[in-house]
């Protein structure tokens, strides 16, 4: 029922456009001529408006039917984003091309805007080249726009960094993409920047991500109890998709060693609360547990005996 109201309006249009054409003369006598034009031609322009709506209409009807069997909320949500892009952009353009070709159908029902035509065509060889150069980085845009939608490097609710910033793709259209950056500002660019710019995009392939945390702390640490506290902590938090858990030594610096904590969530929105808990109870724990291992500064004084009997002197 809710898609049959979209039709209503068109199929309102048409009614009005078929009483102007034939069913107005069973009311009114019209024989001026210029009044039938007026009437004829009016007909005509909400005819086509009527039936470029219906196919807007039916066309955006289809693909809402089509994509309800995917669910973009669930956590392998993959071949949904995927199929949601293309179809999106591809609606978006077949959507420019009707209303296109309607606008065009209209003009041309005028014989003046007819006879225009012909004189532009005949000039169509230099005009085409002087607007091609034109509008060359408008094109470059819009092809940029079709090559998103066929080879993919982004699709809906993909995860990027772009520009230094952490975000999901919001929309993307044939000229832009809106980015959702994670303090809820937007972040729009040309669709030719995900073409000619590198970008990371964490959900290429799939949603599961590894998230890391790093501390920083003292030779003396138990590196066998952080590994113990941290499958303690990874097994007591559904965010943990269970794929992976390690401690790694990564480093080590005069005054410290690096310590590398790995684990594996669903999605980076996942990871990243799971980071953010691991983090917090680590530190907490070698506070606790070890509150001489944090990194430190060593300074020695070196007392010699011979430095001592000099100072006496």
């Amino acid at each position: 029922m809710k898609n049959l109201k979209k039709f209503i309006t068109p199929l309102i249009i048409l009614l009005i456009a078929v009483f102007l054409k034939d069913g107005l003369s069973y009311f009114i006598d019209v024989t001026d001529e210029n009044i039938r034009y007026i009437l004829k031609k009016v007909s005509s322009i909400l005819l086509i408006i009527s039936i470029t709506w219906s196919l807007i209409a039916f066309l955006k009807t289809v693909k809402k039917h089509y994509l309800e069997r995917f669910d973009m909320t669930s956590h392998n949500n993959l071949r949904a984003r995927k199929l949601y892009t293309q179809l999106n952009i591809l609606e978006r353009i077949i959507i420019f091309i009707i209303i296109v070709v309607s606008a065009a159908i209209i003009l041309m029902l005028f014989d003046e805007v007819r006879k225009i035509g012909v004189s532009i065509f005949a000039s169509a060889g230099i005009a085409g080249i002087i607007i091609g150069f034109a509008a060359q980085k408008a094109i470059g845009t819009i092809l940029a726009g079709f090559q998103i939608a066929i080879s993919q490097p982004i699709r809906l609710d993909d995860v990027l960094v772009v520009e230094g910033e952490w975000g999901r793709v919001e929309e993307i259209t044939l000229t832009y993409v809106v980015v959702r950056i994670w303090d809820q500002r937007r972040l729009i660019l040309p669709t030719t920047y995900f073409i000619d710019k590198p970008f990371q995009n964490w959900t290429r392939t799939t949603s599961e991500i590894l998230g890391t945390v790093y501390l920083y702390t003292d030779y003396n640490i138990d590196f066998d109890a952080l590994r113990e506290e941290l499958t303690k902590l990874l097994k007591s938090n559904d965010l943990w998709d269970e794929r992976v858990n390690n401690i790694q030594v990564t480093d080590s610096k005069e005054d410290y060693v690096e310590i590398r904590a790995l684990m594996s969530a669903r999605n980076s929105s996942d990871a990243w609360d799971l980071r953010v808990y691991v983090r917090e109870h680590l530190i907490k724990f070698i506070q606790k547990n070890y509150p001489d291992s944090f990194s430190k500064t060593r300074v020695v004084f070196n007392n010699h005996p011979k430095n001592s009997e000099n100072n006496d002197e």
